[in-house]
């Protein structure tokens, strides 16, 4: 008798589509060097794994997870992740049930390894249950040198700045000036961006005490919603220094 994962498996395999297979792996860097170096695709679209992902959901176990999560397949541990976060967003979920979950995440790091997995669920798991804790697991994220596990713990700040709350992100932003991988430039740039939508004298200051050393990367996605004027003073003074 096939188990529950084998039919979530032969579902996903439904969709499947050679061209996009074939196109994946240069959308996401899976070449020599790269930062997906190896990954593989079965071309499957992410409006249909959230389809997958939703009808399997109620059904799968964190023991049937662990053994999708570690396909080589990218869109296998991407649908895996979706369906995680349902399972963690159900109302009648318990508290140690959502330990459970979270503890899998952070168990399961390296396979969460391109940055479509991370900033699909980041936030959604480790930023909301980290929301109202001790953040030491962001920090720990934050010192790791997996290029990964940096950008989650960025990424898990993005529910913690829709609730209004920037400290962390910005003392993150702070500590990746130097980063030296254009993703996590991009990444504090676009949280940069986002606390900018809601409080854009907290981003001037920020800009104001750091442009100057932003990676350029960052400082043109934390601007990239301010007037063309503004836009053109922060990378002038990026020039001039």
């Amino acid at each position: 008798m096939k188990e529950t994962k084998e039919f979530f498996l032969e579902e996903l395999n439904k969709h499947k589509d050679l061209n996009k297979a074939k196109f994946f792996p240069r959308f996401f860097k899976t070449g020599p060097g790269e930062y997906g170096e190896g990954d593989q695709f079965l071309g499957i679209t992410v409006p249909k794994q959230r389809l997958v992902a939703k009808k399997f959901a109620p059904k799968l176990s964190l023991d049937d997870l662990q053994s999708l999560i570690v396909s080589p397949y990218h869109e296998v541990r991407l649908t895996t992740l979706l369906v995680l976060i349902q399972k963690y967003q159900t109302k009648k979920i318990t508290e140690i049930e959502r330990e459970k979950i979270v503890q899998f995440y952070l168990k399961n790091t390296k396979y969460i390894n391109n940055w479509d997995l991370v900033d699909v669920s980041a936030d959604k798991i480790i930023g909301d249950y980290y929301f109202d804790k001790n953040n030491v697991i962001i920090q720990k994220l934050k010192n790791s040198k997996d290029l990964w596990e940096n950008r989650i713990a960025i990424l898990s700040t993005f529910h913690w700045i829709r609730k209004g709350r920037f400290e962390e992100t910005l003392s993150l932003c702070e500590y990746f000036l130097n980063h030296n991988h254009d993703l996590i430039h991009k990444a504090t740039g676009w949280m940069l961006r986002e606390i900018g939508k809601r409080d854009i004298q907290t981003l001037r200051m920020f800009l104001k005490n750091h442009a100057t050393k932003m990676p350029r990367t960052m400082l043109r996605y934390a601007i990239e919603k301010l007037t063309t004027s503004e836009r053109k003073k922060w990378l002038e003074l990026k020039k001039d220094n």
